[in-house]
């Protein structure tokens, strides 16, 4: 409570300042309190600032630790910033609750160049977000432990993995224990969508027990018996680990794969789409949207208009270095030679799919839950995919549905 106590003291300080010459909108976002990024932020909102005189954005620096707890309680109090930048499942669990205004108002169909991922920001044909920030997932490789030749198949890239794997080093390397469940969760998604499955129809019945997904996590079972990962490491431990050169391939985002290739020793980063039957991957997507409490929804909304302008937008996109924005920004000259990788990141836009049930987003958290209980029994008791896949379909519609 006194976090919460200490943010509405700070909403309440950021409004008295310049209150008199322009009206204050707060923006709460976990990034200003990261040291570099959050820097570069607030240089980013003070360029909105100065571009005109009605309308002053202050940042709300709260720790992602309790972010999102602070938030929802300031919301349910009736109060809380006017900008909320939400990372996609409490985007939608903000919805739900109806603590987002809705914005469409604010941003019309078509009055901005918007890409693919911009139609996850609306519920039930209603706008209530603007794309923030997408990460996407790719293929991330040693060039010297594959000598260049990156898998592109899923048969190629386990033979490539167990290629590698020799005198300490490793061909790949992903989650498979209940303690890393966040990311395992991802890293499974990553599996089930690229073999073409999806957790739920359009109409949100799950389809859990699907062909295609048991063919993704019957894949995911593959690699874990080919004895080329380091099995139970977490992934701070394997990331590591692959800068230091003993792993060869992981699939990553794209904030990781910036964060390999700047701690790579010896050896360089290259990526490439991810060796499934289809392109399809999981995304990290953050909206920012408008608190349904704020009384400064219109200046709030100049704001969004602004962030949506090219300029804006290309400043934003090199605060968040490997992930992109709302609009399509090509990657400048000196991007492209520090990074020669980014351009498979950024052409996986078009591919990526948010890793949440259709349909069932504020239901995610219950149904990772079991259908990772169900994946270990794969791995670690050599459950049968179908089986174990069945098995957690029953249980969603039984515990987690009601039917």
């Amino acid at each position: 409570m006194r976090l919460v106590g200490l943010a509405t003291l700070a909403l309440c300080a950021a409004g008295a300042s310049h209150a008199a010459d322009k009206q204050v909108v707060t923006f709460a976002a976990a990034s200003f309190a990261e040291p570099a990024r959050g820097e570069k932020m607030r240089a980013w909102i003070g360029k909105f600032n100065q571009s005109q005189d009605k309308v002053e954005i202050q940042p709300v620096t709260i720790p992602f630790s309790s972010f999102s707890s602070t938030i929802f309680t300031q919301m349910g109090g009736n109060a809380g910033p006017d900008l909320v930048r939400f990372d996609l499942p409490e985007f939608y669990a903000a919805v739900d609750a109806k603590r987002l205004a809705p914005i469409d108002d604010v941003i019309a169909d078509g009055a901005f160049p918007l890409t693919g991922p911009d139609k996850y920001m609306k519920v039930g044909g209603a706008r209530y977000g603007v794309v923030f920030e997408v990460s996407n997932y790719a293929m991330v490789f040693n060039k010297n432990l594959l000598k260049d030749k990156a898998p592109t198949n899923f048969d190629e890239f386990v033979a490539a993995a167990k290629a590698a794997t020799a005198a300490g080093n490793y061909g790949y390397a992903y989650r498979a224990t209940m303690a890393e469940r966040g990311g395992f969760w991802y890293d499974l998604c990553n599996y089930v969508y690229g073999f073409g499955g999806r957790w739920s129809d359009a109409q949100g019945n799950p389809t859990i027990n699907s062909a295609k997904v048991i063919e993704g996590v019957a894949a995911y079972k593959k690699m874990y018996d080919a004895a080329a990962t380091p099995k139970g490491a977490d992934a701070a431990t394997y990331r590591r680990m692959f800068a230091e050169g003993k792993v060869a391939i992981q699939i990553d985002n794209g904030g990781v794969a910036a964060n390999l290739a700047t701690a790579a020793k010896g050896f360089e980063v290259g990526a490439g789409p991810s060796p499934f039957p289809t392109r399809a991957q999981g995304m990290i997507l953050a909206p920012i949207s408008i608190n349904a409490n704020s009384k400064n929804k219109a200046a709030a909304g100049a704001f969004l208009k602004w962030m949506l302008t090219p300029e804006a937008q290309r400043d934003l996109q090199l605060i968040h270095g490997a992930s992109s924005v709302a609009i399509a920004v090509p990657r400048s000259e000196e991007e492209v030679a520090k990074w020669p990788w980014i351009t498979v990141y950024d052409q996986q836009t078009a591919h990526s799919v948010p890793a949440l049930p259709q349909g069932l987003e504020v239901k995610a958290p219950e149904i990772q839950q079991i259908v990772i209980e169900q994946v270990i029994r794969v791995l670690q008791g050599g459950v049968d995919p179908a089986k174990a896949m069945n098995d957690a379909q029953q249980t969603v519609l039984t515990r987690v549905l009601k039917r």
